[in-house]
């Protein structure tokens, strides 16, 4: 499947706007982090594009979220080694993340809505000015994007990468669909 069928695919069924903007954050992340770990861009970015693919219907069960993404995935015939990352991002089910997509979709999905909401509360609403200085102020305080699980994204040293690495790399990645995002 490529990027566009894989668009197609989340848009069926996603409904949300916000929820597309977060699977295409998260897409733009894990493509950034590929680059970055001379991996499989392709394969990672699918993985982050699809990554909530059930949310809409998984929002108020949680204990469904991501099981039944894999399933959809394993239905068309995704490669497993995507449908296994979708799978285990959802830490309710106590799955190992083992490989390196696995890894990088966990660390990857948190930080989209950390960038986002650091964004958001710029004057201009903007990411063009967003700084990794103030992201790394911002990660500090705890009440900030509360729901953006800190430890997990420190997981990222699992990645090989420190913080502040991870970190531009998940801005600058964002920053590049800034115009896309509406941010």
């Amino acid at each position: 499947m490529n990027r566009e069928e894989g668009l197609e695919l989340l848009k069926q069924h996603v409904k949300t706007d916000n929820l597309i903007n977060h699977c295409l954050a998260v897409e733009a992340i894990m493509r950034g982090l590929a680059e970055y770990l001379h991996e499989d861009v392709e394969k990672f970015g699918l993985a982050g594009l699809l990554h909530d693919i059930d949310y809409d219907v998984t929002a108020d069960d949680p204990h469904r979220h991501s099981l039944l993404g894999a399933e959809i995935l394993t239905e068309i015939g995704i490669d497993p080694e995507i449908v296994q990352a979708v799978k285990v991002h959802n830490d309710m089910h106590g799955l190992e993340r083992i490989t390196l997509l696995d890894k990088t979709l966990w660390a990857a999905d948190p930080v989209s809505g950390f960038i986002t909401a650091a964004a958001l509360v710029r004057p201009d609403k903007s990411l063009a000015e967003v700084q990794l200085k103030s992201l790394k102020k911002r990660f500090k305080e705890t009440a900030f994007a509360r729901g953006a699980n800190r430890e997990q994204m420190k997981s990222c040293t699992e990645l090989g990468l420190e913080l502040d690495q991870y970190l531009e790399i998940a801005l600058q990645s964002m920053q590049k669909i800034s115009a896309q995002l509406g941010l």
